[in-house]
Parts: C-alpha cells; structure tokens; sequence
C-alpha cells in the first residue's frame, strides 16, 4: 500500500519514517503543484505549490495507515502554517495526500480527533487532498540524512 504525507523538509520526515516498522520502501518527492517535473531549485521559489513530500510504501499487515497518521501527527505541528521550524514556505506545508477513499475517512477521523484532544490550542492546518502525480526528488534528497550519518 501507498502513502503520501507532506510535514516539513522531507530529509527529516522520510528518517522518520523509514525506521518504522511496517514501511518497506521511501522516497521524497514533489507534489501538489502546477509545474510538471519540477526541480528543488524551482520548488524553493515557493511559486509552483508543490510540497516537498515523503511517498512510503508499507505493509498493512505490520502497520495501518491510522498508525503512520500517528506517527505523521506526532514528528511535526500540524497547527503551523506553510512553515515547520525555520523552514517558511508553502512547500513545507503540512498535508496528507490520500490514495483512495479509504485512505480520506481514515485522515479526516484521525485530524479531527487531534483537534478535539487538544493537545494543540491552536487550529490543525493539515491539507487533506487527493494525491496527484508525485515527482520523485533529485536523488542526492534521497534518503540523505541516511547518506550523511545522520540517521
């Protein structure tokens, strides 16, 4: 199976997820936007709507798409808009990009459970969309914190 979350910078949120248990394989990428096959350099201009994105494949019998939510919901904040840390811009948004309409019911119960618990005093800004085309990044963004001994 196939998810796409958008949380910030990508390097961060696909270490993330490719160390948990259940995801087989990760890629970051662009999607969300106008331009087809965009660059990094064209989608840091914050001018095609793209966002930097992390596409896993994974396995329902190891993990649930609500149990990658959790782990979506909990590595970033959802109630900031267009900006995670010091990374500004719409590319850096937080959203979801379902697959199918299994996918959507799933993240809208889990948003508005996280709005409801209120952990967060302010509004969860959380895009939850359709998932169009994903443009794989250039291959020096992939995996990198791996690549760099960060991981």
């Amino acid at each position: 199976m196939k998810a796409t979350f958008g949380a910030g910078c990508f390097w961060h949120v696909e270490d993330l997820l490719r160390k948990t248990k259940g995801v087989k394989s990760t890629q970051v990428g662009y999607i969300g936007g106008k331009l087809a096959h965009p660059t990094y350099e064209e989608v840091c201009t914050d001018t095609t709507g793209h966002a930097e994105a992390v596409q896993v494949e994974y396995d329902p019998n190891e993990i649930s798409y609500d149990e990658l939510l959790q782990v979506f919901w909990s590595n970033h904040d959802p109630t900031s808009l267009n900006r995670q840390g010091p990374d500004v811009g719409n590319q850096y948004r937080s959203a979801i990009f379902f697959h199918d309409e299994e996918q959507k019911k799933i993240a809208q119960k889990s948003k508005e459970k996280l709005e409801k618990s209120g952990k967060f005093q302010k509004h969860v800004v959380t895009e939850i969309m359709p998932a169009p085309e994903f443009y794989k990044a250039e291959e020096y963004h992939q995996k990198y914190f791996q690549k760099h001994g960060l991981s």
